[in-house]
């Protein structure tokens, strides 16, 4: 299992502005909190499984107001230099429902 607590993650091809999500872990019990580019803040609260794919939901309130909440499935890539790359599947809910993917980065 790969072990996310305290690891940082920012999403890849948005520049440094983008947000920064630092993990939490505990056993099998994942948590995060977010903030920066366009998220004012944002937590998430899921789990992670053996092979470290992380299935979560996650609110945040924007900096244009907007409230939104949603499910996310991550699926980690180790990198050769040991950083992990999350491969994202995420879905909103509500008045701003989408879908789409994504990449975080780890960030050092």
């Amino acid at each position: 299992m790969i072990n996310y607590d305290g690891r940082r993650f920012q999403p890849t091809g948005h520049g440094p502005d983008a947000p920064i999500t630092t993990y939490r872990q505990d056993g099998d019990l994942l948590w995060a909190d977010l903030f920066g580019g366009k998220v004012r803040r944002g937590a998430l609260c899921g789990r992670c499984d053996g092979e470290g794919v992380l299935d979560f939901t996650y609110s945040m309130v924007l900096k244009d107001g907007r409230v939104i909440a949603g499910h996310c499935r991550s699926t980690p890539e180790v990198l050769a230099d040991g950083r992990i790359r999350l491969h994202e599947a995420w879905e909103r809910y509500g008045p701003y429902a989408e879908a789409g993917v994504g990449e975080l980065g780890e960030v050092q």
